[in-house]
């Protein structure tokens, strides 16, 4: 378990998430940088860690809004990625451009700092997979959708409390 604040924070399964396979340990991943590393998640209410505090407030709102009512139903969920620094995004991409051998592949699964919703606190990866499967049944209900199909995981605020989700969006690489 990552001891991060009072709040304290859950291991979850992350093999779906290129988030903690980064290569070297370099400056870039740190708690600082919104790093949590493979393995391990962070509390949704975990408001004195860098990934939970630079979220969009109406974001944090609504995913810690999402993570009680789930609890209720007996769901703990964790946050595996949430706000990102330009230059944690950068190492993500590097690392994900080595794994998948292209620009392009890396591209369906880490996006370019300048493009990433994560750089900006407008997403979240969620787990464990019971938890992406409460939100994917529930989300809509705080305006969480997930954004792309493959990534059952990474939920962004997309819709009105209530509304209908749109169709979650292909990758389609850098």
């Amino acid at each position: 378990m990552l001891s991060l604040g009072a709040a304290g924070c859950a291991a979850v399964d992350k093999a779906h998430s290129i988030v903690g396979h980064a290569a070297a340990a370099g400056p870039e991943l740190t708690v600082a940088n919104g790093y949590i590393p493979d393995g391990q998640s962070v509390s949704p209410f975990a408001n004195d860690v860098p990934a939970i505090a630079k979220l969009d407030p109406d974001l944090r709102a609504a995913i810690q809004r999402a993570a009680r009512d789930a609890a209720a139903d007996g769901v703990q969920m964790g946050i595996n990625s949430g706000w990102r620094s330009k230059r944690l995004q950068q190492n993500l991409l590097d690392e994900a451009i080595r794994k998948y051998g292209s620009k392009q592949e890396a591209g369906k699964w880490v996006n370019t700092p300048d493009k990433s919703s994560h750089v900006l606190g407008k997403a979240v990866d969620v787990g464990p997979t019971d938890a992406d499967s409460w939100l994917s049944q529930h989300g809509n209900d705080y305006g969480l959708c997930q954004t792309y199909n493959n990534e059952m995981w990474h939920y962004e605020l997309a819709v009105a409390p209530g509304d209908t989700c749109p169709q979650p969006l292909a990758p389609d690489g850098i």
